[in-house]
């Protein structure tokens, strides 16, 4: 059913969040002109735990819990005082809380930027509760401990429950692209845990016989996307080994700048860009912008089919092709080989969008 308003959490986070988070929101409100759109801001991070004692504080728990879907920028929790420091980040606990257990990470190679492999275009989706995240796979506490001060285990919890539903999101992705899936394993070795996983993924398959399924060890298909991403389209994997991957097929098609994500569950939707906050470059106005818009305008297509609204689709359609128009016409920023700051960039992005919509 459509809807007249969806309301947005946007969170900035730190480092660099501040500035492409913002530009996000511009230019999704260029875009948005079919669309009423009303902007949460809510506190996190640094500023969260200067004002509230947390990076996550509960008021923005319980305003998540009434919104469509959010942006959460990126944080820096490494830089965090103890104890918010050895604690679960905001990302974790929010994919945790929320049970957002499907990552999807797209990786495309854009017209005019410097890909290290041309012509990729594929979908990492990442089973996002349990695998070998230890934090996340349990229902208290970090799920590590140390028996001994020399001794460090973690758990890595596989259930068949979980497998299942990240395989009807990669197959029913394939669908919508493609019609390929990859599952990325390591069952070879790890044959209960990574095998359970590689199992499941193939029963789930029986009931798209319309999809071509494969699969492939980790290591393998990480020389593999080197040498050929072009040739996958969506590929399922675990938490640990989607995390990896994702970072290597973001810079594979040009730059983790560009990488964007969603996190979602049936009811719930996060954007958030797969890199982190990059300080080192925190209000320099270099920072790249694309991973956040893109990653908002996945959100949108993700309320889309949810609220069965084709309005929302068709703005993130038009943010797509207003990024990938910026930078097919030499506007980049310098990760991308290009000399346009955060703000120009965005201000180029925001004239594409005038001139597909009048």
């Amino acid at each position: 059913m459509t809807q007249d308003t969806y309301r947005l959490g946007v969170m900035d986070g730190d480092g660099i969040g501040p500035e492409i988070v913002p530009a996000a929101v511009r230019v999704v409100d260029a875009a948005a002109q079919e669309l009423d759109i009303e902007w949460v801001p809510l506190p996190v991070g640094r500023t969260a735990i200067d004002e509230f004692g947390t990076p996550l504080p509960e008021s923005t728990v319980e305003a998540l819990s009434g919104v469509d879907g959010w942006l959460l920028g990126p944080h820096d929790n490494a830089s965090y005082p103890e104890p918010h420091r050895s604690r679960l980040n905001p990302s974790g606990f929010l994919r945790k809380h929320f049970d957002l257990f499907a990552n999807i990470r797209p990786a495309r190679a854009f017209d005019g930027a410097r890909a290290l492999v041309p012509g990729t275009d594929l979908v990492i989706v990442r089973e996002n509760t349990q695998g070998f995240y230890a934090d996340r796979n349990t229902f208290a506490g970090a799920g590590e401990f140390m028996p001994t001060p020399d001794v460090a285990i973690a758990h890595a919890i596989f259930t068949r429950e979980s497998v299942e539903r990240i395989a009807h999101e990669a197959f029913r992705l394939a669908r919508q692209r493609r019609r390929r899936v990859t599952v990325v394993h390591k069952a070879n070795v790890l044959r209960l845990t990574s095998g359970l996983f590689l199992d499941v993924c193939r029963d789930v398959a029986r009931q798209y016989p319309d999809v071509e399924v494969g699969d492939a060890h980790i290591d393998a298909m990480a020389a593999a996307l080197v040498r050929r991403a072009p040739e996958f389209d969506v590929i399922v994997t675990e938490n640990m080994f989607g995390d990896i991957l994702s970072d290597l097929t973001a810079e594979i098609a040009g730059s983790l700048g560009i990488a964007p994500s969603v996190n979602v569950s049936a009811t719930r939707g996060m954007a958030q860009a797969t890199h982190g906050s990059a300080p080192d470059i925190a209000g320099r106005d270099v920072a790249n912008p694309v991973a956040m818009i893109l990653s908002a305008a996945m959100l949108l297509e993700w309320l889309g089919e949810r609220h069965d609204d084709p309005a929302p689709a068709r703005v993130a359609g038009t943010i797509r092709d207003a990024v990938a128009d910026t930078i097919r016409g030499g506007v980049t920023t310098p990760d991308l080989g290009g000399s346009a700051g955060t703000r120009a960039f965005t201000d180029a992005v925001v004239v594409s969008i005038k001139h597909m919509t009048r």
